[in-house]
């Protein structure tokens, strides 16, 4: 009798390829979390290079305060929906900040920044709707689809005049156009050239959804994210985002400017369906994204710090992600030295995400880095460091010029968004439609 793992065959052997290289990093294990920048790990004190820790804020006094005292007088979970079991004042309260910190109307509360995207986009996009998606949309988006009525179309990656001809021949069908994007992308850290976006849903009379998961607390005077950055909040029609990055726990929302928003409640099964968060996580969230918007200085110091790994680790002969962005990604064709240099790095007590394909964008092998304002100076130089001398072992790169990587050192917050660009960066994805069910193409991790 087969084996309901038969159809996992491939996938077993890869990982069995990759776990006889090193290890896998399905079995990281800390022992202990020193900071929000080092850990324990198989008893050595590890930097910690890839937590999407943007701002530091994970061992924030008041926040660890506001959840302890929550989970002594509300307990540790709601055990139920909203929709079955009710709100806490904590979920409502919550809810009225988000929409107060964004400038909008309203706000829906949901558990992760997964089931926000999962929830939020298959609900507003139904039967007889049409989706247009990136081609490099983080794999909630694509759930989405899946869970969506909606015909499901993607476009190339931060290719504006694709999505244009896509729109072009949707003239005259009926129903709502609901174009999704992200502010920043999580592999590569390349960024939506939303200018142009946004004029064109103007143009074809379409929504845009854009997922600022990554930018929240990173991008914006207030820390809004590239809406704010851009100046274009007010032609946005939804935004999606997540504590689980800059905020510092776990959850997601949505918040829009239209009028009507609170049916998605009705009609989202993530967030019918789901325990809502407890009460813990949200007097936790209430205290972080109360101090994102005065957070100026951990944004300039975030940027700061992206600059001195982006800029030193090109010096030293990496191919990297197009953009400066906190989100660092050396690129490697060769899958046993990308294997090699990470368990190198961990070796050496420096602690980065590895990505494989077919998560990836062209089948690169991902080296990823996504950095904290409460990384010091010193934490970066190291990694820089050691990264370059084990790539020069590996024969990744030829040479490493630190004083070259200094002199290119930049303030961050001055290049952002890759100002020597035109535009972030573009793939050559195939102009193709997305099956809603079965055989939709790989997401993005």
């Amino acid at each position: 009798m087969s084996s309901i793992f038969d159809k996992f065959a491939p996938l077993q052997e890869q990982h069995a390829s990759l776990t006889a290289l090193g290890r896998s990093p399905a079995d990281i294990e800390f022992q202990e979390i020193i900071s929000p920048t080092e850990a324990t790990l198989n008893g050595k004190r590890t930097i910690l290079m890839g937590t999407n820790n943007y701002l530091g804020l994970t061992f924030d006094d008041e926040a660890v305060e506001a959840a302890i005292e929550s989970l002594r007088t509300e307990g540790t979970g709601t055990t139920g929906s909203r929709i079955a079991n009710g709100s806490y004042d904590g979920h409502k309260e919550l809810e009225k900040e988000l929409a107060e910190f964004y400038g909008m109307r309203s706000a829906i509360l949901f558990s992760t920044g997964y089931q926000a995207n999962l929830g939020a986009i298959a609900a507003l996009a139904g039967r007889d709707d049409y989706l247009l998606i990136d081609a490099d949309s983080h794999a909630s988006i694509y759930d989405a689809c899946r869970l969506s009525d909606a015909q499901v179309i993607r476009f190339r990656h931060n290719d504006p005049q694709n999505l244009a001809r896509k729109l072009e021949r949707l003239e005259g069908t009926s129903g709502s156009k609901l174009i999704v994007v992200e502010s920043i992308y999580s592999m590569l850290g390349d960024m939506a050239p939303l200018k142009e976006f946004i004029e064109i849903k103007k143009k074809y009379g379409a929504y845009l959804l854009i997922d600022e998961a990554h930018s929240l607390g990173v991008m914006g005077e207030k820390g809004r994210g590239l809406c704010e950055q851009t100046g274009l909040e007010d032609d946005v029609d939804f935004i999606t985002g997540t504590f689980s990055k800059s905020i510092g726990t776990v959850g997601g929302f949505l918040v829009s400017n239209l009028p009507g928003l609170d049916i998605v409640r009705f009609v989202s099964r993530p967030y019918m369906f789901t325990a809502s968060p407890p009460p813990s996580v949200v007097a936790s969230a209430r205290k972080t994204l109360s101090k994102i918007a005065g957070a100026t200085d951990l944004r300039k110091k975030l940027w700061d710090n992206a600059g001195q790994l982006y800029n030193g680790l090109k010096a030293a002969g990496f191919e990297l992600g197009p953009t400066l962005s906190p989100i660092v990604a050396i690129r490697l064709s060769d899958s046993e030295k990308a294997i090699a240099l990470w368990n190198g790095l961990l070796d050496a007590g420096i602690y980065t995400n590895l990505a494989l394909p077919p998560a990836t964008p062209f089948g690169w092998y991902l080296l990823r880095s996504s950095i904290s304002a409460a990384h010091t100076p010193e934490q970066i130089a190291l990694a820089v460091d050691v990264c370059s001398t084990i790539g020069r072992e590996l024969g990744l790169i030829a040479v490493s010029n630190r004083k070259n990587a200094e002199e290119m050192q930049v303030n961050g917050a001055k290049t952002l968004n890759g100002a020597s660009e035109k535009r972030p960066f573009s793939t050559s994805e195939p102009e193709s439609a997305v099956p809603t069910r079965a055989g939709a193409p790989v997401a993005r991790a």
